[in-house]
């Protein structure tokens, strides 16, 4: 039985799959911020590449991966998957656990999957300079790489925690020509009003998502590109879950558990739509489909299903989805890039419609099953993947209570090799592990916006 498979070059998927062909109910409409009224197209002209646009309408069930992206994809793709040997070993458990590896890309996690592919659309329509927002920093560096590929600028608003903590994300950044700026900043209206209301704020997604939209509304040679909760991003993801599905058919084995850790949802919809499409047609009729969250942020498995704002100052449009409330700021955990107050609007309808479950775990416990995941396996994973790996060793170590031999796949989503002073916490012991904050979410959720569905 192979412990590594590498699949050749010619074998990058050629299409990604689209979920929404598939699923028995779509997500609700989503609303214009300003109007109320249902989105059409070209609301999202103003800020989104057209190609970007028509994939996040569609219903087509694959979309042609463009040739020029597919040529980018081949600098680190296909990625492997691999066995977790060791660390069953170490755990006891008659479970197979694998591991699909998507820090070999050059920024070092998933994301640049999706930044290749909107960076070449913008491109297509002859936008210079692109906006976005970033937590921990891997979104950012994956934009800043492909921007870079295509000769366009990139600014980028990164979470104010992440931005102090992970200062070589910022760093990376740079070199490969971005300019970075810790939000909130003082640059947009959105980023001058929450400093005002706290000018010690550690920031949020929600809060650098306002500043970057503001910023590509208000320029017109530069667009907005977001990488995450979409359902274009999660439709670029899907590279991961079908590559893994043709590793496993070499591999003789069928997928009991697919687990993936989910906080706007990309890397979580990327490993694991392909196998919601074999459940849905009941090729697989019984895989579980896990995502794990942070329980100081537990958009899926303690948020409201309903209509929301994806950013703070209530500018993007109003989406159905998890959320707990669009003026929440999370804790500063460790795991940046899941630290985002909603859910893709795809992820959370499947949830809804209980194709998906979902976990929440503390920080402490991650990083724990993370030190022993790199001591076993060799790979220090991120902090966002370490609550990847703790769901995975909670699914094995039930089965060594069981007894049954399960298949478990994870998602590792990226390296850890710019998070080490989160380790460092982690060993001193003053990583804190925070409460699920109850009565600050129900204030925010006390200010959704209303629409007419």
């Amino acid at each position: 039985m192979p412990t590594k498979i590498i699949l050749d070059e010619n074998e990058i998927p050629k299409k990604w799959y689209n979920i929404q062909a598939d699923m028995p109910n779509l997500p609700g409409i989503p609303h214009n911020p300003i109007t109320k009224k249902a989105v059409e197209a070209k609301d999202l002209a103003p800020i989104f590449a057209d190609g970007l646009i028509k994939q996040e309408f569609s219903t087509e069930k694959y979309i042609d991966i463009p040739p020029e992206v597919r040529e980018i994809l081949t600098l680190w793709r296909p990625s492997p998957l691999l066995r977790a040997e060791r660390l069953e070993k170490l755990l006891k458990t008659p479970a197979k656990i694998y591991y699909k590896y998507e820090g070999q890309s050059p920024s070092g996690s998933h994301k640049t999957n999706t930044s290749v592919a909107q960076a070449y659309y913008n491109k297509e329509d002859g936008i210079e300079r692109i906006a976005t927002e970033t937590g921990a920093g891997q979104w950012g560096s994956a934009l800043s790489f492909a921007t870079q590929f295509f000769g366009m600028e990139c600014t980028i608003y990164m979470v104010r925690g992440s931005y102090e903590q992970k200062p070589y994300r910022k760093m990376m950044m740079q070199t490969w020509g971005a300019k970075c700026y810790p939000s909130p900043t003082t640059m947009t209206n959105s980023g001058r009003e929450i400093l005002k209301r706290d000018p010690n704020t550690s920031g949020s997604l929600g809060i650098a998502i306002s500043e970057a939209v503001e910023d590509a509304a208000t320029h017109e040679n530069t667009n907005y590109a977001l990488g995450s909760v979409l359902n274009h991003v999660c439709l670029h993801q899907t590279v991961i879950g079908l590559e893994a599905r043709k590793q496993l058919d070499i591999a003789e084995e069928t997928a009991d558990i697919v687990i993936g850790c989910a906080g706007g949802g990309s890397n979580f919809a990327g490993i694991a739509f392909p196998f919601v499409r074999d459940k849905i047609e009941k090729k697989n009729p019984d895989v579980e489909i896990i995502a794990s969250e942070p329980a100081a942020c537990p958009t899926l498995t303690k948020g409201l299903y309903a209509y929301d704002f994806g950013d703070v100052a209530g500018l993007t449009p109003i989406m159905q989805m998890y959320t707990l409330g669009h003026d929440f700021i999370p804790p500063s955990i460790h795991a940046g890039g899941l630290r985002y107050h909603g859910m893709s609007p795809l992820v959370s309808r499947l949830h809804a419609d209980g194709l998906i479950k979902s976990v929440a775990y503390h920080q402490n416990e991650c990083f724990k099953v993370a030190v022993d995941f790199a001591k076993t396996e060799g790979i220090i994973p991120a902090p966002e993947s370490a609550h990847a790996i703790k769901a995975a060793v909670e699914q094995a170590l039930l089965c060594k209570k069981t007894g049954e031999e399960k298949t478990i796949v994870f998602n590792l989503s990226g390296h850890a090799h710019f998070d080490m002073s989160a380790y460092e916490a982690y060993f001193n012991k003053t990583l804190p592990d925070y409460e699920y904050p109850a009565e600050l979410i129900k204030e925010s959720l006390s200010k959704l916006p209303h629409i007419e569905d």
